[in-house]
């Protein structure tokens, strides 16, 4: 009898044994199991990040169509001043026909001033002191600018030069002293074509470019 008692007693320590190797096996197989489903389920975003990689820098805007001469100007400007965005420039040159424009309509110097260089300011006051002196207004509207297209790019030394066309519809009329209309009118708007020139200094802090020049497109 006491040999069976011992024997049970061994049988049952050794299946004690074997169960808890084998129950810590199945826990450690059932594990990764786990895991991968749960890796599988997680969304694509998160995962590693790729080193980056060197880019070359961006054109400063597409100039497809635009003469070798003005392409190379634009692209001399760009190097010497990397703030310069052709694109930024475009929409500030149509910003500022308006504002010139309606400027000298209104005899307004000093905004003038502010967007003209010397010379195109004097000849600006020159003619609104002669306007004035006989009594005249203008009387001119901007009814819409059609198209703004690069005309001339270079860079002198420090010196960077933009000419554009400019191509706009504007209602005229000029009245005399007593309000009369002595030419144009405001029903009829005529095409205007004029060739206007930017200029800046890229080695200045003011990164306000200036109306150096006017020409007849």
């Amino acid at each position: 009898m006491l040999e069976i008692v011992l024997l049970a007693m061994v049988a049952a320590f050794l299946g004690l044994r074997l169960y808890s190797v084998l129950g810590r096996r199945a826990e450690q197989e059932e594990e990764p199991a786990v895991q991968r489903f749960e890796s599988d389920d997680k969304p694509a975003g998160i995962r590693p990040a790729a080193m980056p990689t060197a880019v070359a820098p961006p054109r400063p805007v597409e100039l497809e169509g635009v003469m070798p001469a003005v392409e190379r100007g634009l692209r001399e400007i760009a190097a010497a001043d990397s703030k310069f965005n052709l694109a930024q420039f475009l929409e500030g040159a149509r910003g500022a026909y308006r504002m010139t424009l309606e400027a000298f309509w209104k005899g307004d110097r000093e905004t003038l001033r502010e967007l003209c260089d010397d010379d195109v300011y004097a000849g600006f006051v020159a003619a609104i002191d002669a306007r004035e002196a006989a009594g005249e207004t203008m009387d001119n509207t901007l009814i819409r600018v059609e198209e703004v297209r690069i005309h001339s790019a270079s860079l002198d030394g420090k010196m960077a030069r933009i000419a554009l066309l400019f191509v706009a519809d504007i209602a005229a009329v000029t009245r005399d002293k007593d309000g009369n209309v002595i030419a144009g009118s405001l029903d009829d708007a005529v095409e205007s074509r004029d060739v206007w020139t930017f200029s800046r200094n890229i080695t200045a802090r003011d990164p306000n470019w200036l109306l150096d020049e006017t020409d007849e497109g």
